[in-house]
């Protein structure tokens, strides 16, 4: 299993895993912080959807243990979050003491496998649904929720402490349950996200205006995993380069917020994501725009709305393979902080051209979620001669049955469990 070997300096941790006039073999074990990986393929997060009661079941530990037996290095559970008013829904696991037990069988399944395992850990802020929770959400400034149809509270300064001071809870409690790293969530306009857009943040004081006001909140709860792990565990942050709305946040300010994530020691490597789970979710998405099915999951009215109004917001964007690399690009010529690619990654040639533009880490989802022996079947073809091409039609329809356990429906047409709605 993937173990905690050396502590190392801020220095070193930040340091590229391949010198540059070496090409990283994409199959060979890689050092991310103070973990040793098997090799540079981490199944991303990718809401499960099968924790009923905010807890860990038998189906979501199935989930993670395929694609560690399938071969990844790492693989990330989604989506722990760090307060209880931080869920999407209330069947999320929050991180506490009553799910620690749930979380050590995960781990110890994943890690039986031969694999390290990562949690995914964030505070939705304005993307929790105050419904379902039974709380209000957060936000930087009001802000009126599409899908909830209700206003996100402007979070106070005690919020943002409070909230700080959960993240690095909860980096505790992964430890306790098991878990080899931890990955920030600083994407898709959840808590930090939000914080960082110009186009959420109307605020008047120290966490608003100027970029290094929006960067307060992100950078404060990197420092604040960081100082309580130290090296015990990898920690990752998963940030956006682009929000994908107009008046969002654009890559030349993700760029600074990045180096000074860099700069601060805090984090391992970035995860480079993009899009926003309040307004445009299809841009990191690319492909199908499954409409019609993402109403189905939903009563009346709100099917109604969907199917009448579900254009305006499941925008479809054609796909491509490594469609987020362009931008990723412009992080990996201003860094020097070990960088994991997402967006496209789907067949072995990719990532070994990812690799070989100096990305230390690719990140792959639905192509797993397909085949979750994918990465087994890299290096089978590898040794053949062959070529590797994913499975993997990008039709999106996985995204709709998050709400009865996340699948591939060409492989696994029925729910896993039954829709908690």
């Amino acid at each position: 299993m993937s173990t905690a070997d050396s502590a190392h300096s801020a220095t070193d941790r930040n340091a590229p895993a391949g010198a540059p006039d070496q090409i990283p073999d994409l199959l060979a074990p890689a050092r991310l912080g103070p973990l040793t990986l098997r090799n540079r393929v981490i199944k991303a997060a990718t809401f499960e959807g099968v924790t009923p009661g905010a807890l860990v079941s038998d189906e979501l530990i199935e989930y993670h243990r395929r694609p560690a037996a399938g071969g990844v290095g790492m693989t990330t559970v989604a989506y722990c979050a760090v307060a209880p008013e931080g869920r999407t829904e209330r069947d999320q696991i929050h991180m506490r003491p009553e799910a620690v037990p749930g979380l050590r069988r995960l781990t110890d399944a994943v890690h039986a496998e031969g694999a390290a395992v990562s949690a995914q850990i964030g505070h939705a802020g304005p993307v929790a649904d105050p419904l379902s929770n039974r709380m209000p959400a957060l936000a930087p400034s009001r802000f009126l929720s599409r899908g909830s149809l209700r206003f996100a509270r402007p979070a106070t300064k005690d919020d943002i402490a409070r909230i700080t001071r959960a993240h690095a809870r909860a980096a505790r409690t992964a430890i306790e349950a098991g878990f080899d790293a931890v990955e920030i969530h600083m994407g898709h306009n959840y808590f930090a996200s939000s914080f960082l857009s110009p186009r959420l943040n109307k605020r008047k004081d120290g966490y608003g205006g100027s970029l290094v006001n929006r960067a307060k909140v992100a950078r404060g709860l990197a420092r604040a995993v960081r100082d309580e792990v130290g090296d015990a565990i990898a920690v990752t942050a998963k940030l956006n380069m682009d929000d994908g709305v107009p008046g969002g946040l654009w890559l030349d300010e993700s760029l600074r917020t990045a180096a000074w994530l860099e700069e601060d020691g805090s984090v391992d490597a970035l995860e480079l994501t993009a899009g926003s789970s309040l307004l445009n979710p299809m841009y990191l998405f690319r492909g199908g725009a499954p409409i019609r099915e993402f109403a189905a999951t939903f009563p009346q009215p709100r099917r109604l709305g969907i199917q009448l109004m579900g254009k305006q917001f499941i925008r479809a964007y054609p796909y491509q393979e490594a469609y987020l690399l362009d931008s990723a690009r412009q992080f990996r010529a201003s860094l020097k902080l070990p960088l994991i690619l997402l967006g496209g990654i789907a067949d072995r040639r990719t990532a070994e051209e990812a690799m070989a533009e100096g990305f230390e880490f690719v990140a792959m989802g639905r192509a797993l979620l397909r085949e979750p022996g994918l990465v087994n079947r890299f290096g089978q073809d590898r040794a053949a001669g062959r070529t590797t091409r994913s499975l993997c039609i990008h039709c999106n329809r996985c995204m709709p049955t998050i709400y009865s356990g996340t699948r591939c429906v060409l492989v696994d047409p029925e729910p896993l469990k039954a829709a908690s709605r």
